[in-house]
């Protein structure tokens, strides 16, 4: 059994830590004797939507940002491809924005999105930063770091990733966090987002590998030192 693993934009799409979220996708697989192949896809490079069974898109500042918009929409019939395929898409902060309809900054131009995710997002008057805490339907909490000015407001169909217990979530306003579309995950949780939550990590994992691998069921691990890390990050005794 193996994991493909796609890093988009890498060196320009990886502040607070984004990149640690590949490396515990990449090691929990490993853990449990999956072969694991990451690839970093940068400007210009054109991929096979059939290949890859995950996506990682992380964050960066609007300069960032403007540079890599154009480039994505090239692959977003690709990407679209992908996703319908059973590919998962996780995406952080600017690359939560990107998957969107489109972002639209203070100056400049509105970046238009790939429309992967039913929402938009429009440059706020504050920045909204801090530990965050969010509880998704199944009662699990994921939690996290955000800084972000951008408002991101989801369509009426679009469900969030959870409700937000305490920080800010996508736009200080209606008090949710994030998304989720299918095999799709956008989020502003940065810190980085999966060694924290172990929970989050292997529910990616399982929907990567069921494309190509059908019906799996993870081994355990001994998640000690990441639960204490989550509970320390919910200030509750480890």
């Amino acid at each position: 059994m193996n994991l493909r693993i796609a890093y988009l934009y890498a060196h320009f799409l990886n502040i607070y830590g984004d990149r640690g979220n590949i490396v515990t996708l990449a090691q929990r697989a490993r853990w449990r004797e999956i072969e694991v192949i990451v690839d970093q896809l940068g400007l210009n490079e054109r991929f096979d939507p059939e290949w890859y069974d995950l996506y990682f898109i992380g964050g960066g500042q609007d300069k960032q940002q403007q540079v890599i918009a154009q480039d994505l929409l090239k692959h977003a019939d690709r990407l679209h491809q992908a996703t319908q395929c059973g590919a998962v898409v996780l995406s952080v902060c600017g690359g939560y924005q990107l998957l969107g309809h489109y972002y639209r900054p203070h100056n400049g131009s509105e970046l238009k999105g790939i429309s992967l995710l039913d929402a938009y997002t429009v440059a706020g008057s504050k920045r909204m930063i801090g530990n965050v805490v969010i509880k998704r339907k199944d009662g699990t909490t994921l939690v996290g770091f955000e800084n972000h000015s951008g408002k991101t407001y989801l369509g009426p169909h679009l469900e969030p990733l959870g409700k937000v217990f305490s920080g800010h979530g996508n736009n200080d306003e209606d008090g949710l966090e994030g998304a989720v579309s299918g095999t799709i995950y956008g989020t502003y949780l940065h810190g980085s987002l999966l060694p924290k939550n172990p929970c989050l990590a292997d529910e990616l994992l399982t929907q990567a590998l069921i494309r190509r691998h059908g019906s799996i069921s993870l081994a355990t691990l001994d998640d000690t030192l990441e639960t204490s890390a989550h509970k320390f990050a919910l200030g509750l005794p480890a």
